[in-house]
C-alpha cells in the first residue's frame, strides 16, 4: 500500500506564489509517473502537470510558463512551484502517482488534496 500526502496549499493574492509538496510513503518498490491535478467547484478534475521518473515533464497549456513540476526520487516526493497565480487557479490540488509496491502489484494512487485559493 502506498500513501500520498500533500502540503503547501493556502490563500495567496493574485500574482503570488505557492509551492506544493507531495510525499509518497508505504510499501514502495518504485514510482513511475507522478503528477498534479486540480478540481475547481463544479468542474471536472484536470491535469496540471506530470513528470516521469526520468524527469520528462508535461504541462496544461493554462499553466505553462508559470508552474514548474519537479521531483526528488530519493525522497519519493513531487513538487509543484506555482508562480504568477491567478484567481482561476483556485482549486483543490491533488497529487497522483503510478507506483509498484513491494508486493509487485502496480496501482494508481491519489493524495487527499490541498486547497489553493487565489484572491483577486
Amino acid at each position: 500500500q502506498v500513501q500520498l500526502v500533500e502540503s503547501g496549499g493556502g490563500l495567496v493574492q493574485a500574482g503570488g506564489s505557492l509551492r506544493l509538496s507531495c510525499a509518497a510513503s508505504g510499501s514502495i518498490f518504485s514510482i513511475d509517473a507522478m503528477g498534479w491535478y486540480r478540481q475547481a467547484p463544479g468542474e471536472q478534475r484536470e491535469l496540471v502537470a506530470s513528470i516521469t521518473s526520468g524527469g520528462s515533464t508535461n504541462y496544461a497549456d493554462s499553466v505553462k510558463g508559470r508552474f514548474t513540476i519537479s521531483r526528488d526520487n530519493a525522497k519519493n516526493t513531487v513538487y509543484l512551484q506555482m508562480n504568477s497565480l491567478k484567481p482561476e487557479d483556485t482549486a483543490v490540488y491533488y497529487c497522483d502517482a503510478d507506483a509498484l509496491a513491494t508486493s509487485r502489484s502496480r496501482a494508481h494512487y491519489w493524495g487527499q488534496g490541498t486547497q489553493v485559493t487565489v484572491s483577486s
